[in-house]
């Protein structure tokens, strides 16, 4: 079947072909490991992974490799600002390198209980310096750089005859200071950027090498160029990210990348949209009041309600969040599994094959090779598994395997959740509270559960709970 993809640098939906036939190499930007991952930057990771099963799912041999950023990204996007992982140390009174550790665990904690696949080749920043320096080198040999003193050693983005085709020359041509990038008056052009940074003088950073530049520390771009063409070759099949790194870091990666090697440096270029809250600002840590993946269960949500919510809308367009959009998403995934549960039982122990020839099928097959079309497979995935027409035994073998891309845990057994340790204190309190006959305490302490999202109830076989919704 023909894969079609939207290729965000030639603008339009193509044909996907790989470098190798039946493999495929992906690149895609991971964490920056200095506070949590919002679920905004998840909705991305979110995206990627179902990207990466409808390869696999496809019958594609996958490589994906993902960078931890734990160094080098400052909080302005020119190059100027804090080391966001020095920031994250002074805030937390850590080094830098405990809170680069504390946070990546955290993310892939998130990652994992959102059904997340692990990446086949990790790659921290900090292991990757070398590579990094081996690069810049290249660029520096080939004239493509020049030193700021005191400050760093920066790309000449007009040394690139097409630098910005990414985001359009236009776009490159129209940058002012101040605008995306910030002033600094010791660039040649707004646009160039920084492939090493100095040390500050009489600054002591945490994170910092010897070059052959001086002290310091690289450039935030230059470890996904490094990495990639390390794990993946000089040009790889597709490189995915969020749509914020469109402008400046891909964009940036592209130059330095291609100037180095002489060859292209991705064949197509992939960009989820973003998670944008009610006022149609997108959730940003900057801002200091964003939700994590942890969030949800506190709400009573399994995580993979918020899967489900990220694949309801396609990729490429913003998904506005709201709590009655996961509230309505949670009872959709709880429906999709009764209904899954269901079919099973219909089946029982009746022998299940896919029938890969029937419409249905072909149909989950089209949706997702037009360009990841997941809110099309889903809808056929609904529609099949209430189609009392198709055997049941067949319409389990069609769940199963849509379940490898869809991941949402389809005939998990539908559970309650983890009780907080101090809603389990308030209850012990409350039912020694009853044993007492202490009936006043007993419905304080039912009604300060209850604002704690906890609801109970009094049986003959003992107190139950339940986390509530919203």
């Amino acid at each position: 079947m023909d894969f079609r993809i939207y290729n965000t640098l030639t603008r339009q939906k193509e044909l996907f072909k790989p470098l190798k036939a039946g493999e495929v190499g992906i690149y895609t930007c991971g964490p920056t490991v200095y506070h949590y991952a919002h679920i905004g930057n998840l909705r991305t990771y979110i995206t990627e992974d179902t990207f990466v099963r409808m390869l696999k799912f496809f019958g594609w041999k996958v490589k994906r490799v993902m960078n931890i950023t734990d160094v080098g990204h400052l909080t302005s996007d020119a190059d100027t600002g804090e080391d966001k992982m020095e920031l994250g140390a002074k805030r937390e009174g850590k080094t830098a390198w405990e809170v680069a550790r504390f946070y990546a665990e955290a993310f892939f904690k998130d990652y994992k209980a959102l059904n997340c696949l692990p990446p086949d080749v990790l790659c921290p920043a900090t292991d990757y310096v070398k590579e990094m320096i081996d690069m810049a080198l290249v660029l520096e040999k080939k004239g493509y750089t020049y030193d700021i003193p005191g400050d760093g050693v920066y790309f000449d983005t007009a040394k690139l005859s097409d630098y910005g085709k990414l985001v359009g020359k236009a776009h490159v041509e129209g940058i002012k200071e101040g605008a995306r990038v910030e002033a600094n008056a010791q660039k040649r052009h707004p646009a160039d950027f920084a492939v090493w940074k100095f040390a500050a003088p009489g600054e002591k950073r945490q994170m910092e090498w010897d070059s052959p530049w001086g002290r310091g520390f690289p450039g935030w771009h230059m470890e996904c160029s490094a990495m990639a063409v390390k794990h993946l070759g000089e040009t790889i099949d597709i490189h995915w990210g969020g749509e914020d790194h469109v402008a400046v870091h891909h964009t940036n990666e592209i130059a330095q990348s291609e100037a180095a090697s002489g060859k292209p440096f991705a064949n197509y270029w992939m960009h989820a949209r973003f998670l944008v809250t009610g006022d149609e600002g997108k959730m940003s840590k900057s801002a200091g009041d964003f939700l994590t993946t942890s969030t949800l269960p506190e709400k009573g949500y399994d995580p993979l309600a918020y899967r489900y919510y990220c694949l309801l809308t396609h990729y490429r367009k913003q998904l506005e969040f709201t709590w009655e959009g996961v509230e309505a998403a949670a009872r959709g995934l709880d429906g999709l599994r009764t209904l899954a549960q269901k079919v099973k039982a219909e089946a029982g122990t009746a022998t299940h094959s896919l029938d890969r020839e029937a419409k249905y099928f072909k149909d989950f097959e089209a949706a997702l090779a037009d360009d990841v079309n997941l809110p099309a497979a889903l809808a056929v995935l609904w529609e099949t598994l209430k189609d009392g027409s198709v055997p049941a035994a067949q319409r389990l073998a069609f769940a199963l395997k849509a379940e490898e891309v869809t991941a949402l845990d389809l005939f998990k057994a539908k559970e309650e959740g983890e009780l907080p340790a101090e809603a389990a204190a308030l209850i012990a309190e409350r039912e020694l509270a009853r044993k007492n006959k202490d009936w006043k305490k007993s419905d304080e302490l039912r009604k300060a559960l209850a604002e704690k999202g906890v609801l109970i109830e009094d049986t003959p076989k003992g107190t139950k709970w339940k986390l509530a919704r919203g």
